[in-house]
């Protein structure tokens, strides 16, 4: 099993386009030593990469486009009309996480969509992108059920998939914006069914209960929220009145913050920050943030990382 990082930023991208914050304004100076990070999206796979297998994505990012050109084995060109995106999963209804759906509407048959129930409501009253693509190339809805224990896609061959509600919060569009749901955001433990590793995907995540805790013990790799490194993050830069705990994201210091959670893990687990915010300091490589990254063991996703189980 194999698994992509196409886009490692959140909501925004690195440079954001109207940012002008100490990292945004560094990197089109020069002066920061940085690599530019697309909007948040992976890309999985239980085949050989070498041979033209089916991958699934997860997360349809506003940024998709470019990250297929920067993918050329997910365009396999064995047809007129073709890409080896077989099947899409999304783990919440954020804006980040599915206006790339609109870029994908010239399939040529409907795009098998796994997502929970409130994500579906998200998409198809809140903000109807699903209702949209009924005009286009149609969507074909799978009901991601949390009670069941984990599912598999024809897609990924040898791989299975288990969704875990998380904390955080709906869309702003979402019917359920101010009564939130189980189900409104999930992560994902992704399991090699002949090694039996496994990889938690979590973008998102407001707070780690037993559940997740367990799933973070268990799994070879975790990829966890690492959108900001304060919860006042963006308070302090003058660019939000929300922390980053008010609008769902566990920041990683600070009592209970992430790099404490990580450091419970065994030494053998892979560690990566992802869906890193343009105003995070880590994105710096220089600064003395990523330092204390790398120091602890754990790693900064970027655009193209691997992890393969």
């Amino acid at each position: 099993m194999q698994i992509r990082v196409l886009g490692s930023a959140a909501g925004g991208g690195f440079p954001q386009w109207n940012c002008n914050c100490p990292n945004c304004r560094g990197y089109r100076s020069g002066t920061l030593r940085a690599q530019a990070r697309t909007q948040s999206s992976i890309a999985v796979t239980g085949g050989d990469v070498t041979g033209g297998g089916s991958w699934v994505l997860v997360n349809a990012s506003p940024d998709i486009l470019a990250q297929l050109r920067a993918n050329p084995d997910l365009q396999p060109g064995l047809k007129m009309r073709d890409s080896a995106l077989a099947a899409i999963i999304l783990v919440d209804g954020q804006v980040d996480h599915t206006t790339g759906l609109y870029m994908l509407r010239e399939a040529v048959r409907p795009w098998p969509i796994w997502c929970t129930d409130s994500t579906y409501a998200d998409l198809t009253r809140g903000n109807p992108i699903l209702s949209v693509l009924s005009h286009y190339c149609g969507v074909e809805h799978h009901r991601i059920d949390l009670s069941l224990a984990a599912f598999a896609l024809d897609a990924a061959p040898g791989v299975r998939f288990r969704a875990l509600p998380v904390a955080g919060k709906p869309a702003p569009y979402s019917p359920s914006r101010d009564s939130p749901v189980i189900g409104d955001n999930i992560a994902l433990l992704i399991e090699d069914e002949q090694s039996r590793s496994t990889a938690l995907y979590a973008p998102g995540l407001g707070a780690i209960d037993a559940r997740v805790w367990d799933a973070m013990q268990s799994a070879a790799c975790v990829m966890v929220d690492g959108t900001f490194w304060t919860d006042d993050e963006m308070i302090r830069l003058g660019v939000s009145r929300k922390s980053a705990r008010d609008i769902g994201h566990l920041p990683q210091t600070g009592s209970g913050g992430m790099l404490e959670w990580l450091e419970r893990l065994p030494s053998a687990t892979r560690k990566i920050l992802i869906h890193i915010n343009n105003t995070n300091p880590i994105l710096d490589e220089s600064s003395a943030q990523a330092i204390e990254v790398g120091r602890r063991g754990i790693e900064i996703a970027w655009d193209g990382m691997e992890i393969e189980l």
